[in-house]
C-alpha cells in the first residue's frame, strides 16, 4: 500500500527482494529498543510492517513490503533482527474442540466477530480438499470446518511448518480487529470493506501512530485493508514490548508446545 507521507520508504517487494537483511533493521532504528512488525496473509504472501519498539516520529522509520513466504520472517527474527513478530494466522492449533482465545476474541470485536475464524484442528492441515479437511475437522472435532478456514489452511500450515515452541514469545499471534477494537474503545461497526469501515481505520491508525498521515490506494500488490491490518498490528506488537497487552485464552498449549492465545492491547490503550 502507499501511505500518503511515507511514499519512498515503502518498497512493495517480490520474493527475492522483500527478504528483510540486518542492514534494514539497523536503519530503520537506533534507539536500542529493537524492530519489531505486523504482519498480515496478502494475495502474494505476507505484508509486514515493521518499526521501532521505541518512539516513532518519522515516517522514514517505518517499513511496509512484502515478503513471499514467512520463513523469510522467521529467519529474521533468529538472527535477531526483528525483536516481535504480531501475526494474524492461528499459531496454536487444538487437537479437538475450539480454542478459548478464539471463543474470547469473537466476544470482543462484537460486530466484527466473523472476521474471527476458528482455528482448525491440527489433523486439517494436511487436507488438500475442503471434503478432506471437513472429515478430518469433524473427525478429530466433531464440528465442522469453513469454508474461510479451509482456504487460510495453506498459510496456517506455512507458519506451522516455520514455527518451534522456542520462538512462541516472538512470534505471537494478534488479531487487528481486537486491536482496532482497543483503540477505538469500543468494537467497530463497520466492514474494513467498505469506504466508510477503512477509512476508520486508517484514522484510528494515525491516532495511534502519529507518524502515518493517511492510507492512499494501494499499487498492485496487498489490498488497502490488508496493509491496515499488518500496521494495526505493529501498534500492537509496540504495545506487547511495552507490557501494555493482555492474552486472551486459558493459558493452553497445543501438541507441539506452541500457546494457544491471541494478544491484543490491554483497553486503556492510548
Amino acid at each position: 500500500i502507499e501511505l500518503v507521507g511515507l511514499e519512498p520508504c515503502l518498497p512493495l517487494l517480490g520474493a527475492d527482494a522483500g527478504a528483510m537483511t540486518g542492514a534494514d533493521a539497523r536503519a530503520m532504528t537506533s534507539d536500542g529498543g529493537g524492530i519489531v512488525a505486523g504482519i498480515d496473509a496478502c494475495r502474494d504472501g505476507w505484508v509486514v510492517a515493521s518499526g521501532p519498539a521505541g518512539p516513532i516520529t518519522a515516517a522514514s522509520q517505518v517499513d511496509v513490503r512484502v515478503v513471499a513466504h514467512i520463513g523469510e520472517v522467521v529467519e529474521a527474527v533468529e538472527r535477531g533482527e526483528l525483536r516481535l513478530v504480531g501475526i494474524d494466522i492461528p499459531i496454536g492449533l487444538p487437537e479437538g474442540g475450539r480454542r478459548q482465545c478464539d471463543t474470547e476474541a469473537r466476544k470482543l470485536v462484537g460486530p466484527r466477530r466473523s472476521s474471527v475464524f476458528p482455528a482448525p484442528p491440527r489433523a486439517a492441515l494436511s487436507a488438500t480438499t475442503y471434503p478432506e479437511a471437513l472429515a478430518a475437522a469433524r473427525q478429530a472435532t466433531g464440528i465442522g470446518l469453513s469454508t474461510q478456514t479451509f482456504g487460510l489452511i495453506p498459510k496456517i500450515r506455512e507458519v506451522d511448518d516455520a514455527l518451534s515452541a522456542a520462538l512462541a514469545d516472538r512470534i505471537v499471534e494478534m488479531h487487528p480487529e481486537a486491536v482496532f477494537a482497543a483503540l477505538a474503545g469500543a468494537p467497530l461497526t463497520s466492514s474494513k470493506h467498505t469506504a466508510e469501515g477503512l477509512r476508520h481505520r486508517e484514522e484510528l491508525l494515525t491516532q495511534a501512530i502519529p507518524a502515518l498521515v493517511g492510507v492512499a490506494e494501494p499499487p498492485p500488490g496487498p489490498a488497502a485493508d490488508d496493509v491496515a491490518d499488518a500496521l494495526a498490528l505493529l501498534v500492537c506488537a509496540r504495545a506487547h514490548v511495552a507490557g501494555r497487552t493482555v492474552s486472551l485464552g486459558d493459558g493452553s498449549l497445543d501438541g507441539r508446545g506452541l500457546p494457544m492465545r491471541i494478544v491484543t492491547p490491554a483497553p486503556a490503550l492510548d
